[in-house]
């Protein structure tokens, strides 16, 4: 065993932990690979086993310094890096998230929350669902493996050595963020459309016939028309998800790209 390590330099080690610093974000903040239905010791070794099959590409023999302030300023800065990248990905299921959201308070079923799985947070019956169906289609679509690529592909962005423009990287992160709603919004849209015109179906109703139990009739009637209508749209979000991982990916190394200074 000390034979072993002592085949590693002290920069190869430095770089290595350099390589873990930006790749744990990713098992803090990313879908699949941050869900609470891994135990921490299981994403501990996949973060190790995954850092083991980038750092060799992400050093590419460069010589990392080994002193306390350069290395630990290059372990924040790295980190920062990781943070950027990993909220780009999340901000697309966060959008999801969203829409089962709305559809849950359209529908009714915000009334009742159980605990999501995922997250370890309440959350309502559709929610959950999306965020199931979300998980599914990523990992059928290899989404982890794309993620992963874009991860390795990030140090041509930004090399292990190299110093990122902050202001870039928090430019990226808040256009992700102030995205996540309105590709929420795109999600649900059918299903909000089709729920709102049942409520002024209803209302109609009430109007001509008032001695109607509106509320005993158009609740059953919503999640009826609701759960139709995400039946017939779930087919248009698996395209869509797919698209946007893409461009998530994208968007995230775009931003890297922007952000190097050297």
């Amino acid at each position: 065993m000390n034979d072993l390590l002592a085949q590693f330099s002290e920069s190869q080690v430095a770089g290595f932990l350099l390589v873990l610093a930006r790749i744990s974000p990713l098992f803090l903040l990313a879908p699949l690979f941050s869900s609470k239905m891994f135990p921490p010791r299981a994403r501990g070794i996949a973060a190790v086993a995954i850092t083991v099959g980038i750092a060799p590409l992400a050093m590419r023999g460069q010589e990392v310094p080994v002193g306390a302030l350069e290395l630990g300023g290059l372990m924040l800065k790295e980190i920062l890096v990781g943070l950027a990248f990993a909220f780009a990905i999340a901000a697309l299921f966060a959008a999801v998230q969203v829409a089962g959201s709305l559809v849950d308070t359209f529908t009714g079923f915000a009334f009742a929350a159980i605990v999501d799985p995922l997250t370890g947070n309440q959350s309502a019956v559709i929610h959950n669902l999306y965020t199931l169906i979300g998980v599914a289609i990523f990992v059928a679509i290899g989404g982890d493996a794309w993620v992963v690529q874009g991860l390795a592909r990030s140090y041509d962005a930004i090399p292990l050595l190299a110093t990122p423009d902050i202001g870039a990287l928090v430019g990226g992160v808040n256009s992700a963020f102030a995205a996540i709603f309105v590709a929420g919004v795109e999600v649900a849209a059918p299903i909000v459309i089709a729920l709102i015109l049942t409520d002024v179906a209803f209302g109609l109703v009430s109007r001509v016939v008032p001695q109607l139990n509106v509320f005993a009739v158009g609740f059953p009637a919503k999640i009826t028309v609701g759960l139709l209508i995400i039946g017939v749209s779930l087919p248009f979000v698996s395209g869509w998800l797919e698209s946007e991982l893409q461009t998530s990916v994208r968007t995230a190394l775009d931003t890297l790209q922007v952000g190097v200074t050297g």
